[in-house]
This record gives structure tokens, sequence and C-alpha cells, in this order.
């Protein structure tokens, strides 16, 4: 399952030297529960793979990142 996270204007997190900010959509292998393991209460949406349109992706310019833990 996937879990796509997006992010407020100070929300920036640095996991294994990338950055996770407002311009772009954390994709999470797993569910909410995975998603404040990795990121704590600092998002601003998370959405399940079900829920997630593509058609948003005009708002984040850096695109889809992978987190790799």
């Amino acid at each position: 399952m996937k879990t796509f996270v997006t992010f407020g204007q100070d929300h920036v997190h640095n996991i294994n030297g990338v950055i996770f900010d407002k311009d772009c959509v954390a994709v999470v292998e797993g569910d909410r529960e995975k998603v404040f393991e990795i990121f704590g209460a600092k998002f601003c949406f998370e959405y399940p793979e079900a829920y997630w349109d593509d058609a948003k992706m005009s708002y984040f310019p850096r695109g889809y990142i992978n987190v790799n833990l």
C-alpha cells in the first residue's frame, strides 16, 4: 500500500540527504501510521493510494519522491 504525503510552507524534512518540502509529494510504502513514524505531525495531508489524484501534481514542481528508509 502506498500513501502520498504533502507538506506545508514550514514543513521541511531531510531524510538520508533528500529534502521533502512543499514542492514535492512523498510516496511512502505503508499506511498513515508509517507516515507519522517518518514525519511526525509535521506534514499537511496524507492520501491513501485509492484517494490520490494525479491532477494535483501541477502544484508540486519537484514531483514524486519515494521515501527510502
